[in-house]
């Protein structure tokens, strides 16, 4: 059974940053691609950031380039998103997942249960 939990969310000012984790249990993760998502109150759910299983490849949506670093520990089968910089409009549920390509989001099939990241003075 494939689980993935997230952590590392929490409370943090314009500027600064956290570090997300996503443990991997059933599943081998450098077989497969890496996406963190958000979902912001009221919006849609949106692509952040994801690494690609084959080169190692990294994709980053725009609002986010320069701030956020997505990496792969494969000995830890986890996954780490680093968010510098932070903004209020970065506040949203960061989700992990798993897939076959990033450029399919619907190739995504096993999601962690998500980890709240609030940015506010």
């Amino acid at each position: 059974q494939v689980q993935l939990v997230e952590s590392g969310g929490g409370l943090v000012q314009p500027g600064g940053s956290l570090r997300l984790s996503c443990a991997a249990s059933g599943v081998t993760l450098d077989y497969y691609a890496i996406g963190w998502f958000r979902q912001a109150p009221g919006k849609e759910r949106e692509g952040v950031s994801c690494i690609s299983s084959s080169d190692g490849s990294t994709y980053y949506a725009d609002s986010v380039k320069g701030r956020f670093t997505i990496s792969r520990d494969n000995a830890k089968n986890t996954a780490y998103l680093q968010m510098n910089s932070l903004k209020p409009e970065d506040t949203a549920v960061y989700y992990c997942a798993t897939g076959i390509v990033c450029s399919d989001y619907h190739s995504f099939g096993s999601w962690g249960q998500g980890t709240q990241v609030t940015v506010s003075s």
